[in-house]
C-alpha cells in the first residue's frame, strides 16, 4: 500500500510538472533577470547545451522564472552569493525554467524557487532558507552532508530523467504549436484543441497497436498457446506410436521370414525324400534284373531230363521276366 500510495503521488507530481511546464511556455516578453548579457553577474546561466557542467565539481543552481515574485524576491541574495563562490570553492548558476522545459524536467522542478546543490554529480536539493548568510553556512560548514542525495533513478543524469526531459520538451513544443495555430492562423482556441485532442487519440492507437502487437508476440493468447501444445503433443504421440510399431513390424517380418524358411525347408526335405524313394526304387529294378539274369544264367546251365522238366523251366523264366519288368 505504502508503494502504491509513493508511486501514485510521484505520478501525480510528474503530471503537475508537465502542466507546470506547459503553461509556462517561452515567455520572451517577459524580462529576465541575470541573463547572459550582463557582464557583472558571476552566477552561471546553464541550459539544455551546457547543463552537464554540474557533473563536475561543486555547484548551487536556482532554477527561477522572471514572473515568480519569491524569484525576485532571492535575486540579489543569488547574485552577492555569487560574487563569494570564489571564497567558497563553489560554482553558482541558474536556469529560467521558461526557456528551458527540458532541463526542468530533467531536474523534476515542480515549485519556483528550486535550488540544488551538485557535487560531482551527486545532487541534493537545498531546502533551508533563502538568506546569504545561510546559504554560505550551507557550503562552509559543509551541511549538505547530512543531507539524503538524490536517488540515482532520479538524478538528472540518468536515463529516466533523459525521457522526463523529452516530456517537458514536448509540452513546450506544444506550446508553441498552440501559439501558431491561436496567434498566426488565427484558428479558435477550442478549434487548437480539439486538433490537439485527435492528434492525441489517433497517436495512442497507434502506439497502442504497436504495444498489442509486440505483446502478441512475446507472450502469445492461451488459446494459441493451447493449440501449438496440442499440436505439440499430437506431433509427439506419432512418433511414439510409430516407435512402438517398429519393433512389432521387425517381430512380424522375423515370424513371416521364419515361416518361409521352415516352408523352403520342408520342400527341400520333401525333395530329398522324393529322390531318395526314387534313387531305392531304382537300385530295387536293378537288382531284380541281376537276381533274374543270374536265376535265368543258372537254368541255362543246368541239363534238361525230360519235357517236364522243361516245362517248369519255361514257367520260371516268365516269371522271372515278369519279375524284371
Amino acid at each position: 500500500m505504502a508503494a502504491g500510495r509513493w508511486g501514485g503521488r510521484w505520478f501525480l507530481r510528474a503530471g503537475a510538472a508537465l502542466v507546470f511546464a506547459a503553461v509556462l511556455g517561452p515567455t520572451a516578453s517577459l524580462p529576465r533577470a541575470g541573463s547572459p548579457g550582463e557582464p557583472r553577474s558571476r552566477v552561471q546561466v546553464l541550459g539544455g547545451s551546457n547543463w552537464s557542467l554540474v557533473l563536475q565539481g561543486q555547484w548551487m543552481l536556482e532554477f527561477y522564472a522572471p514572473w515568480c515574485p519569491a524569484c525576485q524576491q532571492i535575486e540579489l541574495t543569488w547574485e552577492s552569493f555569487a560574487k563569494e563562490s570564489e571564497h567558497l570553492d563553489i560554482t553558482v548558476g541558474k536556469v529560467d525554467v521558461t526557456q528551458e522545459p527540458g532541463l526542468s524536467g530533467r531536474f523534476f522542478v515542480t515549485t519556483l524557487p528550486t535550488i540544488y546543490h551538485a557535487n560531482d554529480g551527486v545532487f541534493r536539493r537545498y531546502r533551508g532558507s533563502r538568506t546569504l548568510e545561510d546559504l554560505q553556512g550551507y557550503v562552509l560548514e559543509r551541511k549538505w552532508e547530512a543531507v539524503e542525495p538524490v536517488a540515482g533513478w532520479k538524478s538528472p543524469s540518468s536515463i529516466m530523467m533523459h525521457g522526463m526531459a523529452g516530456l517537458f520538451h514536448l509540452s513546450g513544443w506544444i506550446r508553441q504549436i498552440h501559439s501558431y495555430l491561436t496567434g498566426t492562423l488565427g484558428i479558435h482556441v477550442w478549434i487548437s484543441y480539439a486538433v490537439f485532442i485527435l492528434a492525441t487519440l489517433l497517436i495512442g492507437l497507434f502506439l497502442g497497436l504497436i504495444l498489442v502487437l509486440i505483446s502478441d508476440c512475446l507472450c502469445p493468447s492461451k488459446s494459441r498457446y493451447r493449440a501449438e501444445a496440442c499440436e505439440e503433443a499430437i506431433t509427439k504421440d506419432n512418433v511414439e506410436n510409430a516407435a512402438l510399431e517398429e519393433p512389432e513390424e521387425a517381430a512380424e517380418l522375423s515370424a513371416d521370414d521364419a515361416e518361409e524358411t521352415a516352408d523352403v525347408k520342408d520342400l527341400s526335405d520333401g525333395e530329398d525324400a522324393a529322390n531318395s524313394s526314387a534313387d531305392d526304387s531304382e537300385e530295387d529294378l536293378a537288382l531284380g534284373k541281376e537276381s533274374g539274369e543270374e536265376e535265368m544264367e543258372d537254368l541255362s546251365e543246368q541239363p534238361l531230363a525230360d519235357s517236364e522238366t522243361e516245362s517248369s523251366v519255361r514257367q520260371r523264366r516268365s516269371q522271372v521276366a515278369i519279375n524284371g519288368l
